[in-house]
């Protein structure tokens, strides 16, 4: 199976019509995805990947939404992939982020797209990894990941984003003390929005606390900013530090390093869905409830059975027998 050139060609002209089509083959999954991947991933790599993390109610999708805006100002493209919380009807992306997003969204250099988290735990959705190759390849200058805002677990955004923003706002509780564990040790860039808010000062002065607790001095100290998303304040500021993070990020060779850490992401997850889609059929087979029931009366290794599944040829069933 090859994927169609005319698929692959319009998301290298960035054609709307084709990236959002890409983008839902590859949330669907399947060889089809695995294909058009193949054929994009050589076009990627240029983009600049941001995760944007942090409690819900902190103003993530507001603050994407003007650097996407920011962006455009000094002529760069940006792509948008906000995961948001999943329907538990539906199964689909309630798609609260589209809605706070309209601003950047209206502007032809700027596409978003709303990944349903589908209960995936760490803030991502599976297919958030695949949907980053087709904005890399569709030649956007920027990548930004918003995650659904689910606290420590987030960290794993740290797999796919180059540099990773972490936002606050003040009142919203000791929020610094209750993730200091987690997504705080992978800020390149924090950002404390809502800063006409009091409290404001209060969480700078305890960011800049935890950051002198450190052991020993990082090659990388993340920049404390503060902003009002809301009314396009210090936004400018913000995209002039993920600048200066992207250019450490090459003149050190560690953004080779965070590629590296991405593609095995990608090969780990195919990994996963390669096995779960052997394991979904094999449950449609007949024989499966017997090759069940053999395992549990002991008359069957669950290991080798699992094995046989893996290993099936022509066929996932033939690996029950």
């Amino acid at each position: 199976m090859t994927a169609a050139p005319s698929l692959v060609d319009g998301v290298l002209a960035r054609q709307r019509r084709a990236v959002s089509r890409a983008l839902t083959v590859v949330e669907r999954g399947g060889p089809e995805a695995e294909v058009l991947l193949q054929a994009l991933l050589p076009h990627a790599g240029h983009a600049h990947v941001v995760g944007v993390t942090g409690a819900p109610g902190v103003g993530k999708s507001t603050l994407v939404d003007g650097l996407a805006l920011a962006a455009r100002a000094v002529g760069q493209t940006a792509g948008i992939v906000a995961v948001d919380p999943s329907s538990p009807f539906s199964g689909g992306a309630i798609l609260g982020d589209r809605i706070r997003m309209q601003d950047a969204t209206m502007d032809p250099g700027v596409f978003m797209r709303s990944l349903a988290s589908r209960g995936q735990t760490g803030g991502l959705s599976r297919a958030t990894a695949a949907s980053l190759t087709v904005m890399d390849a569709a030649g956007f200058d920027w990548v930004l990941i918003e995650t659904v805002g689910a606290g420590q677990s987030e960290i794993e955004v740290m797999a796919l984003a180059e540099s990773v923003m972490v936002v606050l706002a003040p009142g919203l509780g000791d929020d610094i003390q209750a993730i200091k564990a987690g997504i705080l040790e992978i800020a390149d860039v924090f950002v404390v929005n809502k800063a006409d808010r009091p409290g404001a000062d209060a969480s700078v002065r305890e960011l800049r606390a935890m950051l002198r607790l450190a052991a020993e001095a990082p090659p990388w100290v993340p920049p404390i900013l503060t902003t009002v998303a809301a009314e396009r304040r210090g936004l400018d500021q913000v995209l002039a530090e993920l600048n200066r993070h992207r250019a450490f990020l090459d003149e050190t060779g560690r953004r080779a390093d965070r590629r590296t850490y991405q593609v095995e992401t990608l090969v780990r997850q195919a990994v996963w869905d390669a096995v779960a889609r052997r394991l979904a059929a094999a449950r449609q087979d007949p024989r499966w409830a017997e090759a069940l029931t053999a395992v549990a009366a002991g008359t069957r290794d669950a290991g080798g059975l699992a094995d046989q599944v893996l290993r099936g040829a022509g066929g996932v069933a033939d690996g029950i027998h």
